[in-house]
């Protein structure tokens, strides 16, 4: 069972770019899927190199998908921004948040609705399942967001 990730990692970033894209990120890498694999683990010391990072998030724009590491990183940025500034959970960080729940589900969306899905075009209970837990985790989200902006 894999590890739980937070949303916003580089280690979140990378698992989703493997399971969305492994192929095409090997290729662009030189890296077996098991390298690539241990440099997600935080605990372990080997860690994900910068220019393996852009050639992954290029291979998954050419692939139609989202940068996840670029939005990983961004999240990460704003992250130690607000420590800095002292402040509270801002909307930038939330939209940024809001930005990569997005791109999951329409990845969600995608892969169930390709023809080289688990049942093809046809969308299994797993794929709905995997579908409606992105949506749910976009609402909650949105929440948030609606929270800050009234407060």
């Amino acid at each position: 069972m894999p590890k739980p990730r937070d949303i916003s990692s580089v280690e979140a970033g990378l698992s989703l770019a493997i399971k969305n894209n492994k192929d095409k990120v090997m290729i662009a890498t030189g890296k077996s899927e098991s390298y690539l694999r241990k440099c997600s683990d935080p605990s372990l010391p080997q860690q994900l190199d910068h220019k393996d990072a852009i050639k992954i998030d290029r291979a998954c724009i050419e692939a139609g998908l989202m940068p996840y590491l670029f939005e990983a990183h961004r999240a990460i940025i704003v992250s130690e921004l607000k420590k800095i500034k002292g402040s509270n959970q801002d909307l930038n960080d939330l939209l940024i948040k809001f930005t990569i729940l997005h791109g999951r589900l329409m990845d969600s969306i995608k892969s169930a609705k390709s023809s080289q899905g688990d049942q093809g075009v046809k969308i299994t209970a797993a794929e709905k399942k995997e579908i409606f837990d992105a949506f749910e985790k976009l609402e909650t989200k949105i929440l948030k967001i609606k929270k800050t902006i009234d407060s």
